[in-house]
């Protein structure tokens, strides 16, 4: 079954459809459960969030959240993803501070901390959606190209295209390693939402969509998912005419 592909003529457009997916998740009867990322690409969608949750269309009230990766350093670092979702979500919308989850990154055995990780989220449920980015060199979340994928939570070693990348976005002195969801704790979510906007993107979308499914472009697994939803712009989008359905 083909993920269902949508492509939009500018960044901000395909952010926006992405709120809104986050938003209509937020919106059903329970209490939604999210895999969320952090990053560049998700500024936009974020800010896009909040619009809507001021708009009374994206409530957080209910949700409850666990972010994909986190960099080794600590939470109040600058630098930290936690901090990143403090500053562009979660102090602006109503988010009950005890339904966020969060890996740390400054804990003396990273192992154990991705053990501990995947437990929580076991108590929680079935994630409803999972939003992930990807990488200029094939990565999600922080599942870099090898020969094999971390199936859960687990440590992992940045490669040298993602350090540039992070110091490229600010995140400086920038750590060599980081803990991460595993490509099964990822496929797990009943939905998952794929977003890439950039030219820097097209490449790694144009192989993942492609295939071959292959640690060598991690990203390109998730395409096993049947819940799987890719959102473009139309420069992240650099398939062949005959691929678009």
């Amino acid at each position: 079954m083909s993920p269902e592909v949508l492509v939009f003529r500018t960044a901000r457009e395909a952010s926006t459809c992405a709120a809104d997916a986050i938003g209509r998740a937020l919106r059903r009867p329970g209490r939604p459960l999210l895999i969320l990322a952090s990053g560049k690409t998700m500024i936009p969608v974020y800010r896009g969030l909040v619009r809507l949750h001021a708009a009374g269309r994206a409530p957080f009230r209910r949700a409850r959240t666990f972010n994909l990766d986190e960099l080794a350093v600590a939470p109040a670092d600058p630098r930290s993803f936690r901090s990143f979702m403090e500053r562009n979500l979660f102090s602006r919308v109503d988010l009950a501070p005890d339904a966020i989850h969060f890996l740390r990154g400054d804990v003396p055995d990273l192992s154990r901390e991705g053990t501990r990780y995947e437990r929580e989220l076991a108590r929680a449920g079935i994630p409803d959606l999972a939003i992930v980015g990807i990488g200029s060199n094939g990565h999600v979340a922080y599942l870099e190209p090898g020969r094999a994928l971390a199936p859960r939570t687990s440590p992992v070693r940045l490669s040298a295209s993602t350090r540039r990348a992070l110091a490229e976005d600010g995140f400086r002195p920038v750590p060599r390693t980081a803990v991460t969801m595993g490509i099964e704790t990822i496929l797990s979510a009943r939905k998952v939402l794929l977003l890439a906007t950039g030219h820097s993107k097209r490449d790694a979308v144009t192989k993942a969509l492609s295939g071959p499914v292959s640690p060598r472009c991690p990203a390109s697994f998730l395409s096993l998912h049947p819940g799987l939803t890719v959102v473009l712009d139309e420069k992240a989008d650099g398939r062949r005419q005959s691929d678009v359905r």
